[in-house]
């Protein structure tokens, strides 16, 4: 599986697309897409998209994993940010590629196994998983968030076909018959 890692941003947008399977995954291409302060905002924004656009293009992802945003105190750079990652989505849904969201807590408690993790230690797992060769954060939380997809995915990949063969849970069924019981008793 082919998988786009996006830490979005107006200023700085880290990118990475990772492929293999956990345990063997492997680096096809990481940057960072910077657009120029100096021009407007829709500017900035168009160009975003052309760039994100470029790399669906050139390296043909079957999923993007995209960062949900961390809402901090500054409310115009969480506004910029939002704005960015609408454009970014928008990229990704023009190449028809499916997007899966991943808060930050998700993230770094599937490359680090622990949810509070700092940059650093995120940077410095991502570069053994990776044997990434870059010391931009933003390079590397991209690189974070595809391998966070490929973690989840298989994960979940293996509980679904466990439901399917087990057939349905005990809670499942319990709750189904509760739901059917409401149902009688409204009629």
């Amino acid at each position: 599986m082919r998988v786009l890692g996006v830490d979005p941003g107006l200023g700085r947008t880290g990118v990475a697309v990772v492929e293999g399977a956990p345990g063997a995954l492997r680096l096809v291409h990481a940057a960072r897409i910077d657009t120029v302060p100096q021009t407007s905002e829709p500017a900035r924004l168009a160009n975003l998209y052309d760039l994100v656009a470029d790399v669906l293009e050139s390296y043909t992802p079957d999923v993007a994993a995209v960062e949900q945003l961390f809402f901090s105190t500054n409310r115009r750079t969480a506004m910029r940010v939002g704005e960015a990652r609408g454009v970014i989505l928008c990229a990704i849904g023009r190449a028809g590629v499916h997007v899966a969201e991943y808060t930050p807590t998700q993230v770094k408690e599937a490359v680090c196994g622990y949810g509070a993790a700092h940059k650093k230690q995120v940077m410095r797992m991502t570069s053994r998983l990776l044997a990434l060769d870059s010391d931009a954060d933003d390079v590397a939380d991209a690189c974070a968030v595809a391998v966070c997809h490929h973690h989840r995915a298989r994960l979940s990949a293996l509980t679904g076909t466990r439901r399917r063969q087990a057939g349905s849970s005990p809670l499942e069924r319990a709750v189904a018959r509760a739901r059917a019981r409401f149902e009688a008793a409204r009629r």
